[in-house]
């Protein structure tokens, strides 16, 4: 009836009944007795091969030694439907659909999340900050106190399932239980409701909020603020608000983790016959130190001058990559001293490899 194998394990045997009730559940087949028949067979199936005591003996016996309960006389057993609730919840959505009494569904709703944009400069990310977001969202009035209804007032039960948040009717062999639609479930309506959030609980208002933004947040960072989103309905939970952040770019340092990397121009005679330097930092100038003969691409590592690590001690470096800068124009005086230093500093020029270039450009100092 189910399709699967003698040695199917139970996740099949579960899977395989679910597709084949999704197709002939009465619900989808109105008048047509023979899928709901095929519906009673394929649950009767199921009850027997998912409980392991019946299984064993319809495999040692076949059906002759499942059919000796109340399934034989009266040829089928609504009472195997007890334990089917979790299977429809799952796609139909009505987990008392079989058996049972109804149950109420709670009025009271979570509130959605909420999410905001903030816009930081990069300094404000680095060393943290506190922002002001406007947040418009739903908060619990003040007037009726969520419950929405009018003061003094309160809900009634629902006069169209008599407070069970269910209405039963019979179809077929089977007793449907579908939720109640004049009270959504919860058994209670409000008739009296309140004039300020008409009903709703409810009302829409703008707050600033305060946002501590925490030193080395890095761009696309999302700080989630508890209970400061959307009130929930009816006295339910209020959600969170996601505030998603966005930092622009530095005008000459590039972030890479908590490390700061940026390029500095120097001369040929700067590295040829070394130097002291002012580089910047994001707390002020640092005096570096390059050694005569460095290479064009060199990187020098100041220590602690990087983005502080976020939530914890410690900060990342800062990389100075020095390139020595090529003028483009040059006076007449400039060209006969750079024409003698030529004669006296001949290069023979003959390919490299790429790798060796590439070591050099590589190298910390």
């Amino acid at each position: 009836m189910l399709g699967v194998t003698r040695t199917a394990t139970e996740v099949e045997i579960k899977s395989a009944y679910r597709k084949l009730a999704m197709t002939y559940h009465p619900d989808r087949n109105p008048n047509n007795p023979d899928a709901e028949d095929k519906f009673k067979e394929i649950t009767e199936a199921y009850a027997i091969l998912a409980d392991g005591e019946k299984r064993s003996l319809y495999d040692r016996f076949g059906h002759a030694g499942v059919s000796g309960g109340p399934a034989a006389s009266a040829g089928f057993d609504p009472a195997i439907f007890q334990d089917f609730g979790d299977i429809f919840g799952e796609f139909f959505g009505m987990g008392d659909l079989f058996g049972g009494a109804g149950r109420r569904r709670s009025r009271a709703q979570r509130g959605a999340d909420l999410r905001e944009d903030l816009h930081l400069e990069f300094e404000e990310a680095v060393f943290g900050t506190e922002k002001q977001v406007k947040v418009r969202r739903h908060e619990v009035c003040e007037g009726c106190r969520g419950t929405g209804a009018a003061p003094g007032k309160a809900a009634v039960p629902c006069r169209t399932c008599d407070g069970r948040g269910q209405v039963r009717y019979q179809q077929g062999f089977f007793s449907i239980a579908r939720t109640c639609s004049s009270c959504h479930g919860s058994g209670t309506v409000i008739t009296d409701p309140c004039s300020k959030c008409r009903g709703e609980g409810r009302v829409l208002r703008e707050r600033v909020v305060e946002a501590q933004v925490p030193a080395g947040v890095e761009d696309g960072t999302r700080i989630r603020f508890s209970g400061l989103g959307e009130a929930g309905a009816f006295g339910g939970q209020a959600g969170d608000l996601y505030v998603v952040l966005h930092v622009k770019e530095h005008s000459f340092f590039e972030r890479e983790g908590n490390d700061l990397q940026c390029v500095v121009p120097i001369s040929f005679s700067q590295a040829a016959l070394g130097t002291e330097i002012m580089v910047p930092t994001l707390e002020g100038e640092h005096k570096l130190k390059v050694p005569e003969g460095t290479q064009s691409g060199t990187s020098f590592r100041i220590r602690g001058k990087g983005v502080p690590v976020l939530n914890s001690h410690g900060k990342g470096d800062l990389f100075v990559e020095v390139r020595i800068q090529t003028p483009a124009k040059l006076s007449k005086r400039q060209r006969e001293l750079l024409a003698e230093l030529g004669e006296l500093t001949p290069v023979e020029n003959k390919p490299q490899r790429r790798s060796l270039l590439g070591r050099v450009k590589d190298m910390f100092v």
